[in-house]
């Protein structure tokens, strides 16, 4: 199978002159989930900020599916690629939930018909279709995450990219939003903190650190390395790693 997402060393600095990233590369299988891991400050976020052109003089660095990130192919990059910000009120912002959902698909040129037809599909796969109506600030933040990551769905991305989708949440929520993310037959980046919800959606992962891959494979081998967790700044919760990497 061919690499279906190609970075060939990106490189990004912001005008302040900081340097966030540093030369990353990696590859990414049609249908395939990657966890980015790593601490604060890493650089993760600047990264998923190039997938979809929100960041950065667009360049060859960055080949999905055998298209170059270039300005000519921005609007098709931004309907392949869905992202999902960590805070949901920063993607919603209709008087309702539908309209909310509705709001992508339209912009990217999809019938009124379409559109209404993919948002209600997109709110029954994240379990949200029963608040079509409900004003979005009206919503528990659980709530708004699942109609956040609707609003990305209905437009048929090919690849979902995540910034920490289960920061924020209790933990039934988060039991949701993981069966949710399991259940989808999609391209998966997810950026977390929330190493236990990585193991479980990403059988690969990436650690990045000062701008650098420095760490890339089996999740779970990354997650029982001991010099690789320290020296990454990265800590199971307490008791996980004996109750579910040990006992295997």
């Amino acid at each position: 199978m061919s690499k279906y997402l190609e970075i060939s060393n990106l490189t990004y600095q912001y005008p302040d002159g900081y340097k966030a990233l540093n030369g990353i590369s990696f590859n990414l299988d049609k249908g395939d989930s990657l966890g980015i891991l790593g601490p604060n400050g890493a650089g993760k976020t600047t990264l998923i900020l190039h997938l979809n052109g929100i960041l950065g003089a667009m360049d060859s660095s960055i080949k999905l599916d055998n298209m170059e990130f270039i300005e000519d192919n921005l609007a098709q990059i931004r309907k392949t690629v869905g992202v999902v910000f960590q805070d949901p009120d920063d993607q919603l912002f209709m008087p309702t939930v539908l309209e909310d959902v509705m709001f992508g698909p339209k912009n990217f040129g999809f019938s009124d018909e379409a559109s209404m037809k993919n948002a209600v599909e997109a709110l029954n796969m994240v379990g949200m279709n029963k608040y079509q109506n409900k004003a979005p600030h009206h919503l528990s933040f659980g709530q708004k995450r699942k109609v956040a990551i609707a609003s990305v769905l209905a437009s048929k991305p090919q690849l979902l990219v995540l910034d920490e989708p289960s920061s924020n949440l209790d933990p039934s929520s988060r039991r949701e939003l993981i069966d949710i993310l399991l259940s989808l037959d999609i391209s998966i980046i997810l950026v977390t903190h929330d190493l236990p919800m990585a193991l479980e959606i990403c059988p690969r992962s990436i650690v990045v650190n000062g701008g650098s891959i420095t760490q890339d494979g089996v999740t779970k081998e990354l997650l029982t390395n001991d010099k690789i967790m320290k020296e990454n700044r990265l800590e199971l919760p307490f008791g996980f790693a004996l109750h579910h990497l040990d006992e295997e």
